[in-house]
C-alpha cells in the first residue's frame, strides 16, 4: 500500500505513462510511481487529469479528491467495484447483526469521546462534564451521548461562542481535515470489498459514506487538536498541507505506535471483520501523543 499523499495546487496538467503519474507545470515536469501513492488531492480547478490517468489511479486503489472555488473538498473517485469484492461479502454486510453493530458503535463512541477529553486536557480545560456524559452512555448510545458531548465540547475547545454552523475559518478547516479522514476511511473500506453506503449508526439516504463517516468518529478529536493548535485566519495552502500530512503522524492504537494512515488502515479492517462475524472481539484504543505537529508550517508532504 502506498504512503503518500500528492497535493496539486497549481495549474498543471497530470497524465499517466508506464506505472507514473507526470505532472506538469510551469515550474518543469515531476514523474511520482503510483506505487509509492496513497492519496491525490487535486487542490486546484486550474488543474487538468487524463482519463488514462484517473482508471489507474483506481485500479491501484489511490484516493482522488477533488475542490471547488472556495478550495473545500467536494467529491472524491470511486471505482464501481472493488478488485476484493464478491457477492459473499457484500451478503455479509447485508446481514451484520444488529448486536454486533451497537457493541461497535457503542465503542466507537468511547473511544471519541475519551479522545475528545484528552483533546481538552491538552488545553487544561476542564473536563468534569464530558466525563459525565461518558458515564452515561449506553450500548448503541441510545440516549446520543455522542451528540449531547459535541455541543458541549467545541465551545470549550474553541471559544464559549464558537458554532459548528458558522463559516470560519476554524471550522473550514475542521470539515477540510475531516474530509481527508473520511476518504481515507472509505479506502479502506472499500479495498475491502465492502460498500461504503451502508452503515451502522449513519443512515443518511443522501450518504455515499455512511460506514466511512460511522467509523471515523474516534480520529476526529486528532484533526481537533491540530486545529485548535493552529493561529489562523484563513485556509491556506499552508493549513491544508499540515492537515493532510496529520494522515501521517504517530499515534498509539491498541498500545502500538503506529502512524495515523496506518493505524486507520488495521482500525478497519478489524472493524469490517467483527461486523462480518470473523472475530468475536474488537479493540478501539486511539491515543494521540505530544508528538502530534502543533505548527502547521511543519506539515509538509
Amino acid at each position: 500500500m502506498g504512503w503518500r499523499s500528492v497535493i496539486v495546487t497549481q495549474h498543471a496538467k497530470m497524465s499517466y505513462s508506464a506505472g507514473l503519474m507526470v505532472v506538469q507545470t510551469m515550474d518543469g515536469t515531476s514523474e511520482i510511481p503510483l506505487d509509492d501513492m496513497a492519496l491525490l488531492m487535486v487542490s486546484t480547478t486550474q488543474a487538468v487529469i487524463t482519463s488514462a490517468l484517473i482508471s489507474a489511479l483506481v485500479k491501484n486503489n489511490i484516493k482522488v479528491i477533488f475542490v471547488d472555488h472556495a478550495h473545500q473538498p467536494i467529491g472524491e473517485v470511486n471505482g464501481y467495484q472493488s478488485a476484493n469484492r464478491d457477492c459473499k461479502v457484500l451478503e455479509d454486510q447485508f446481514n451484520w447483526q444488529q448486536q454486533r453493530k451497537d457493541v461497535l458503535w457503542t465503542k466507537i463512541v468511547a473511544a471519541k469521546i475519551n479522545n475528545q477529553i484528552s483533546v481538552l486536557k491538552c488545553f487544561h480545560k476542564n473536563v468534569e462534564c464530558l466525563q459525565n456524559e461518558l458515564d452515561q452512555l449506553e450500548v448503541g448510545d441510545e440516549t446520543n451521548r455522542e451528540a449531547v458531548v459535541a455541543r458541549k465540547y467545541f465551545p470549550l475547545l474553541y471559544n464559549d461562542d464558537f458554532s459548528r454552523h458558522n463559516g470560519s475559518a476554524i471550522n473550514a478547516a475542521l470539515d477540510y481535515g475531516y474530509s481527508i479522514l473520511l476518504s481515507e476511511t472509505n479506502r479502506i473500506i472499500a479495498g475491502n470489498g465492502y460498500l461504503t453506503e451502508l452503515g451502522i449508526h449513519h443512515r443518511n439516504q443522501a450518504n455515499h459514506f455512511n460506514l466511512g463517516s460511522d467509523l471515523m468518529e474516534p480520529f476526529r478529536p486528532i484533526i481537533d487538536y491540530w486545529v485548535a493548535g493552529q493561529k489562523f485566519r484563513e485556509l491556506t495552502p499552508e493549513v491544508k498541507i499540515g492537515l493532510i500530512d496529520c494522515m501521517n503522524i504517530e499515534i498509539l492504537f491498541n498500545g502500538k505506535k503506529e502512524i495515523l494512515r496506518n493505524a486507520i488502515s488495521r482500525y478497519v479492517t478489524d472493524c469490517l471483520n467483527y461486523l462480518s462475524g470473523d472475530k468475536d472481539e474488537t479493540r478501539i484504543e486511539v491515543e494521540f501523543t505530544s508528538e502530534v505537529p502543533n505548527d502547521a508550517l511543519n506539515g509538509n508532504v
